[in-house]
């Protein structure tokens, strides 16, 4: 006899189900949060890492560049090998794990200490996201995973918005130590409340290693991981020299700067909410029009850009922009491959983070070869390799689709 699924069985247990479901929603989103605010939290303590420990700002920058590194890595590996787990176990240990090296970073003398307990939870990183993922997807109701999905993505918006401002202000203020006690606090918290709160959740399905990787034999898979690539390099390529485009381009004063790169991420958490309702509803009409919408936010930033009130406005929708993109991205690849949840959640997060150093490549080539105006012209470029990507396999699935209707008929 085959086990229930994780939401039957909430369902089984009768009383609040909707508030237990909720909890847990929130207790993964939470878990995201602390381990994205860990890891982006660093960008904003880069330069008083460089002068503690007495290193350059460009070895500083190891800790951001091999973290993420370990992220790609891993992204398609760690989350196949540890799906056998039993799901709470496997939080308790990621979240475990990431506390203990933000505990040991207060207290780390040696910069290769330091780098050490940085890149080692990265590994895990991806186990934990697309670990978070799939259980939200499989508490939804059906036809509504999207929605849940969005509200682990809130947590993913939430730890890129606070982790960067919130270390930068403790460690200006107080220490470095306070801003590394910060990450520790975020991820402890959310530990202790695992252990009281989170359910058992053993594997529902114990699937071999094989059959896992047999998804990468479907070519529909790997033309949403490229749409992904592009759709997040499209973002990502151009967003990463924004604060450089308001100043140079836009002439925004630095203050300002500060607070138009915070509406964005305000904006992104946004932008997931209202995927989650977009995706649920018609989720082939958003992706389709997606890439779309994108490029035409940059021809008006390309053409508009100097004028910084406009820029400011582009910036908003930009950001709403940004909250659906990576909504989009985890859907579209997971959807290619719904037999191998966990695995297909780790393709996302390596494509996304490989969309990213696409991205961020592209836009310097531009701004090297042309100026930093020229950079939205990298998210162009991407906006359109994934638009065709996408609907290529919109118009295969529906050739397809009507291939089979005829041969039934």
């Amino acid at each position: 006899m085959n086990k229930p699924s994780l939401r039957g069985r909430f369902l089984q247990t009768g009383g609040n189900d909707l508030e237990r479901k909720n909890i847990l929603l929130f207790i993964l989103a939470a878990g995201v949060f602390g381990i994205l605010n860990t890891e982006m939290g660093f960008i904003g303590i880069l330069p008083y890492i460089a002068e503690d420990y007495n290193v350059t700002i460009v070895q500083a920058g190891w800790l951001i560049s091999l973290f993420a590194m370990g992220v790609a890595v891993a992204g398609p590996t760690m989350p196949l090998i540890m799906s056998r787990f039993n799901r709470k176990h496997v939080m308790v240990f990621i979240l475990g794990l990431f506390t203990l090296c933000n505990v040991v970073a207060i207290f780390a003398e040696n910069f290769h200490v330091l780098l050490a307990v940085r890149v080692l939870p990265a590994f895990f990183h991806p186990v934990y996201c697309a670990m978070a993922f799939s259980v939200a997807a499989s508490l939804a109701n059906p036809g509504e995973e999207p929605k849940a999905v969005a509200k682990i993505n809130v947590g993913v918006s939430a730890g890129m918005v606070a982790g960067v401002p919130v270390s930068n202000f403790l460690a200006e203020q107080i220490s470095l130590a306070a801003s590394m006690t910060f990450f520790a606090l975020a991820t402890l918290l959310v530990l202790l409340a695992t252990l009281w709160l989170v359910p058992s959740m053993p594997a529902q399905s114990r699937m071999s290693y094989g059959s896992q990787l047999a998804v990468l034999k479907k070519p529909q898979l790997w033309a949403s991981i490229m749409a992904v690539v592009f759709l997040n390099g499209s973002i990502f390529g151009v967003f990463n020299y924004l604060a450089d485009f308001l100043s140079v381009v836009s002439g925004v004063a630095p203050g300002l700067v500060s607070i138009l790169l915070l509406a964005y991420g305000m904006c992104n958490i946004l932008g997931s909410v209202l995927a989650g309702n977009l995706l649920t509803v018609r989720p082939l009409s958003v992706i389709k029009a997606f890439p779309v919408v994108t490029a035409v936010v940059y021809a008006v930033m390309f053409g508009g850009g100097s004028a910084w009130p406009f820029m400011g406005a582009l910036v908003i929708l930009w950001g709403i922009l940004g909250g659906i993109n990576g909504n989009i991205n985890q859907y579209w690849i997971t959807k290619a491959a719904p037999e191998a949840p966990d695995f297909a959640n780790g393709l996302f997060l390596t494509a996304a983070n490989i969309g990213c150093v696409l991205g961020t490549t592209i836009g310097g080539w531009f701004i090297e070869g042309w100026g930093t105006e020229y950079v939205v012209l990298a998210g162009l470029v991407l906006c359109s390799a994934a638009a065709l990507v996408v609907w290529g396999q919109c118009f295969m699935n529906s050739m397809a689709s009507m291939h089979v209707q005829a041969e039934k008929a």
